[in-house]
């Protein structure tokens, strides 16, 4: 298949004009799927009315047809199409970060959807992206657009159509590049089909800033226990996996320089993925600089693009420093434990 590349600038003024976004839209018409920007990452859009469309996005990501999708919507009329009704509290959440990163499950409407999007479930996932290029190409293709991140099944989502391109060439229509994404990790799903609303992935918006909004909000037991099956999209499986042997440890800087001397002694290759901060202190074959751990919105905005790294890098085990899982960490840490699919080495015992 021969994948073609729209370049586009997010910042000039009515995008929805621009020929690029109408022939990737007219695309999406045709049910053909497009990697798109979003504000958290690439995503790879398709109908979601569409049994084939849907399925030709599984097809290129070489994802489980089971992992039910995102829905992408331009404006809130969008949603009453395929949403029975919008609970008091899902309206003020939307109210306060849509367009954003922060996704919601509501209860759908019977046959509204391709039941490949939301996996046959009674319950679908909705946002809207806050990235002109994504809002302009859903407005113009005039469809919900189903979009899991723009990457192969299990490894780190792509923040850049460089990244998208190196997974999905020639596996999709086309990518519409509008640049390097912003917050770098994926948006936050929360459940609010219960009367008290539930985070099933951590993600752009925090805890804290959600309940600024509508009180108490309560978390998925399986972020926290790997015994129980996760409920939100894209989190069934292990994912942003690095090709290397990713280990998190906790434990200080001494610790985790001394596991990487015992490994180069066996004769491996040995990265170490830290912070701005910490950087200089260790001696790896490759040491990367995830952001500044005094910032940690920068740790999560450059969190994909370090995996990708390590894996041009060649090396044998990855070392990485753990984060507090406060705001935005919570997310950061979801992430890397999904990387590694591993237990934490802990070197305080």
């Amino acid at each position: 298949m021969q994948t073609k590349i729209w370049t586009v600038d997010k910042n000039v003024d009515n995008l929805i004009t621009y020929p690029q976004i109408k022939e990737a839209a007219q695309k999406l018409k045709q049910n053909e799927v497009i990697a798109f920007p979003t504000e958290t990452v690439y995503g790879l859009g398709g109908n979601a009315e569409s049994d084939e469309a849907v399925l030709k996005i599984f097809e290129a990501k070489g994802r489980p047809v089971d992992n039910p999708l995102i829905i992408h919507i331009a404006n809130r009329e969008q949603i009453h199409s395929f949403i029975k009704e919008i609970p008091e509290q899902a309206s003020r959440l939307m109210d306060a970060f849509w367009p954003g990163p922060l996704t919601i499950i509501l209860e759908q409407k019977a046959g509204s959807l391709s039941d490949k999007a939301t996996a046959g479930l009674a319950t679908v996932a909705v946002r809207m992206p806050n990235h002109p290029v994504a809002l302009a190409l859903i407005e113009e293709a005039g469809l919900p657009l189903a979009a899991p991140s723009a990457n192969l099944s299990g490894k780190p989502s792509p923040t850049t159509a460089a990244h998208v391109a190196a997974d999905l060439m020639g596996r999709v229509s086309g990518i519409v590049d509008g640049g390097a994404t912003g917050i770098g990790v994926e948006s936050t799903v929360v459940d609010c089909t219960s009367e008290i609303p539930v985070i099933l992935r951590p993600g752009g918006v925090t805890k804290e800033q959600l309940e600024e909004v509508i009180g108490e909000v309560s978390a998925d037991p399986a972020l926290t226990d790997d015994r129980l099956a996760p409920k939100s999209p894209g989190m069934k499986y292990r994912h942003y996996a690095p090709n290397a042997a990713f280990y998190l440890v906790d434990g200080s800087r001494q610790e985790i320089q001394q596991l990487v001397k015992e490994k180069r002694k066996e004769g491996k290759r040995v990265g170490v993925m830290t912070t701005i901060e910490n950087k200089p202190f260790y001696d790896a074959d490759v040491v990367l600089a995830c952001g500044e751990r005094a910032r940690l919105e920068t740790v999560a905005e450059a969190l994909y693009d370090t995996l990708r790294t390590f894996n041009q890098a060649d090396v044998d085990f990855i070392f990485g420093e753990i984060f507090p899982e406060q705001g935005v960490g919570q997310a950061i840490m979801n992430r890397l434990a999904k990387a590694s699919g591993l237990p934490i080495l802990n070197q305080k015992t």
